[in-house]
């Protein structure tokens, strides 16, 4: 690979086949093919209490109905600019007001909903509604009809998680309004939930798509899982108690191209140094602890937001109190194309 400046017969070369739309691989392969990943990514954590204040002050400025969408995106420090939190995912604060509707639509991206603050508002998916409470993890699959309500006397917010830059990369976005705010409701509440969550399937289903057919995972039931598995204290050095959310008709990711985890880390525990080649978001659901990621070192406490870089080390701490965190990430994607690697360092 060429590394010193080029002479003038071959910059004279480059010019020439530059008017064809060429260029010499030989040139620019360092920056192509490098020995490991090289992200523009950067770690970054935002502190809810302190953007809290402007979430709320959008909802002052401008109406769900006028936005669509109201919501404040996570841009990652490293790539300012592209909406984006990791290199090909997507982050953002949606606020929905007491009373108000974000009108119904539906695209090729798939998105992911985690709620922060708020109880009884509601998302709308395929016709049935799903309340949400703090803490659940409600999926909205790709091409789907989907609108957002709040019935409540508060605010709700949730963390919005898209594939945006990976559609985006593969120049496969359509998008299109249902043309009313609200679909039409075909099922009952908790009718997903009950039909395919409960260890059970319709006798004759049939698989139509990629996505789990569960939209709703709510924390409570998670919890509960979490503090069952608790007692055996089989903790891994590197993750604690950390479990995947899952597609009940296959047992693969809930979602194709976004990995969702909930895991637990004892009071007191610090765990093993460990890097992964999936950039990962990470929400505080309860306790407090910090997590070095390379150089850097984020006290983190219920609601705050963070991100783990693709390939960089870091290691998690619970301070006073057990933690719980969930996360995601790009791993499906990277799994189904032999792509994904982890390294661990002993304790």
């Amino acid at each position: 690979m060429a590394t010193e400046t080029p002479n003038a017969e071959r910059l004279a070369f480059y010019e020439r086949i530059g008017k064809h739309d060429m260029t010499p691989l030989w040139e620019v392969m360092q920056g192509l093919v490098v020995p490991e990943p090289k992200s523009p990514c950067l770690p970054a954590l935002w502190h809810y209490d302190d953007i809290r204040p402007y979430v709320l002050e959008a909802g002052e400025l401008i109406t769900a109905k006028e936005a669509e969408r109201r919501v404040l995106v996570l841009e990652n420090p490293g790539m300012r600019g592209e909406s984006r939190i990791t290199r090909t995912l997507y982050a953002g604060l949606q606020l929905i007001l007491p009373g108000e509707v974000a009108p119904s639509h539906r695209h090729t991206q798939s998105a992911l909903r985690f709620v922060i603050e708020g109880r009884g508002a509601y998302t709308a998916v395929d016709g049935e509604r799903t309340l949400m409470e703090p803490g659940d993890f409600v999926i909205m699959p790709q091409w789907t009809w989907h609108d957002h309500g709040n019935e409540s006397d508060a605010p709700m917010v949730w963390l919005d998680g898209l594939d945006i830059p990976l559609v985006q990369l593969l120049d496969a976005s359509f998008a299109e309004p249902y043309g009313a705010d609200e679909q039409i409701l075909t099922r009952p509440e908790e009718d997903a939930l009950a039909r395919y969550g409960s260890g059970l399937l319709p006798v004759d289903y049939e698989t139509r798509s990629v996505t789990s057919p569960v939209f709703n995972y709510p924390y409570a039931r998670t919890r509960e899982a979490l503090e069952t598995m608790k007692r055996a204290e089989a903790w891994d050095p590197c993750h604690g108690l950390k479990m995947k959310y899952v597609n009940p008709v296959n047992g693969d990711y809930a979602m194709p191209t976004m990995a969702t985890f909930m895991q637990l880390l004892p009071k007191g525990f610090e765990s093993s140094p460990y890097r992964s080649t999936d950039g990962t978001i990470y929400v505080c659901v309860e306790g407090r602890g910090q997590t070095a990621v390379g150089e850097q070192t984020f006290d983190w406490g219920p609601r705050d937001i963070f991100v783990v870089p693709s390939w960089a080390w870091h290691h998690h701490v619970a301070r006073t109190d057990d933690a719980v965190l969930f996360s995601f990430s790009d791993r499906p994607v990277q799994q189904k194309l032999g792509l994904w690697r982890e390294e661990r360092q002993a304790a």
